[in-house]
């Protein structure tokens, strides 16, 4: 039976970095996948209009790529999530969670370093209740390269997977898709490269005995 699956991104990027070979693998899989992108770029926030123009056309052609059943983006401006209220935030997450009713929903790790993915997370954590969302059997949290490994938090033991799953058919794809972000990818030693892109993989495959995978720490799991 077909799944349905939602990753809920902070930014536009982070559910490629973090969950791309697999929301492949799901659509391969013939799961249903749904994009929740919880903030947005403004001019309020010192972008040209042009810019804003070019990642509308980004986020259009990632969506097509990965070839979303529905995809959303919330009106919260980037990096201020941490001055919003957070019951803001918790009804833009359970609107479309109750609209979707996905199984297996991906998010990014309380402990990055960005503000925004501490609020994300925090937000789906008050719709993660079963008596509420019933419809909700796994939970699963991603790594964002250039946000979890930059973590200096002292009382966090790191990011600690306990679930891999084998990309290796699809990280070529993930990194063609990233590519579609202007000014998000560049050249090593910079985070976000497809160098970099390819080392995560390469170390999260070889500790599960795989050519590439992408993993997670799942946090809820009702079969």
């Amino acid at each position: 039976m077909a799944k349905k699956i939602l990753v809920i991104a902070p930014h536009p990027d982070d559910e490629t970095l973090g969950c791309g070979g697999t929301l492949l693998r799901h659509y391969a899989e013939g799961d249903e996948i749904y994009w929740l992108i919880m903030t947005t770029i403004t001019e309020q926030l010192g972008f040209e209009k042009e810019r804003l123009y070019l990642r509308k056309q980004e986020i259009n052609a990632v969506s097509a790529k990965y070839q979303f059943s529905i995809t959303h983006q919330a009106k919260f401006a980037t990096t201020t999530l941490d001055a919003v209220s957070n019951n803001e935030i918790i009804n833009e997450v359970s609107s479309f969670m109750s609209k979707v009713k996905p199984d297996t929903i991906y998010i990014p790790y309380r402990n990055d370093i960005h503000s925004d993915h501490t609020a994300v997370f925090d937000a789906v954590a008050s719709c993660s209740k079963s008596f509420r969302y019933p419809f909700l059997r796994r939970i699963r949290v991603y790594e964002t390269l250039s946000e979890t490994e930059f973590s200096i938090r002292t009382d966090d033991g790191g990011f600690r997977p306990n679930l891999w799953i084998d990309i290796s058919p699809y990280l070529e794809e993930k990194i063609e898709i990233m590519r579609l972000y202007k000014g998000e990818i560049e050249e090593h030693p910079f985070p976000r490269s497809e160098k970099n892109i390819r080392a995560l993989a390469t170390l999260r495959g070889a500790t599960a005995g795989l050519n590439a995978a992408e993993a997670f720490i799942s946090i809820k799991e009702i079969i």
